[in-house]
């Protein structure tokens, strides 16, 4: 894998790793929602195991087109700036995109089952980053649904902002559980 791929894949882990020790830590009211209209933290765990699942099949798809994969540009650099810097707001709230709603059973999985689902997606991640052709680094793989097209470095900094982003509603549904 390539050193700022690693480094990228390093932080993701870490962050995912503090988010799910959190939702372990509410225990059996991990399933609770703080407020009705809220989420519980499985699934705060469920939304970012449903867009991992999604942004690892969309680069898969897009590597076997990687001959026609267009060149990430200055606006790309841009959009994907103004996303880092909107995910990192405290208290910004953004609607979950309608395509992923879509993919995301009504049923949610207990947090060992979403632990395990997330684990294995993070590794087929791992595996692809670990192979990714260095001439596509440059590439637009992703088409993120606010901010368009991202390269593979673009996209591993989004999904670590995401999982931040995430981090802070954890840690208000932990607090808002643990006061009832």
């Amino acid at each position: 894998m390539n050193h700022r791929l690693h480094i990228r894949f390093e932080q993701l882990e870490h962050a995912t790793d503090r988010l799910l020790q959190a939702a372990a830590a509410l225990g059996d009211k991990s399933h609770l929602s703080p407020a009705p209209g809220h989420w519980s933290a499985d699934q705060v765990i469920q939304h970012l195991v449903v867009a991992e699942t999604g942004i690892a099949q969309y680069i898969d798809k897009k590597l076997l087109q990687a001959e026609s994969l267009q060149k990430s540009g200055f606006g790309s650099f841009w959009r994907s700036a103004l996303l880092r810097v909107l995910l990192r707001v405290p208290f910004a709230k953004f609607k979950t995109p309608a395509k992923l709603a879509a993919l995301t059973p009504a049923e949610v999985p207990s947090l060992p089952q979403l632990q395990s689902q997330w684990q294995s997606v993070r590794r087929r991640l791992e595996q692809m980053l670990n192979e990714f052709p260095s001439k596509l680094l440059d590439r637009a793989i992703f088409r993120h649904p606010r901010s368009g097209m991202l390269n593979i470095y673009q996209t591993l900094d989004f999904m670590l902002d995401h999982v931040l982003h995430h981090q802070r509603q954890m840690e208000r549904i932990t607090q808002q559980i643990n006061t009832k």
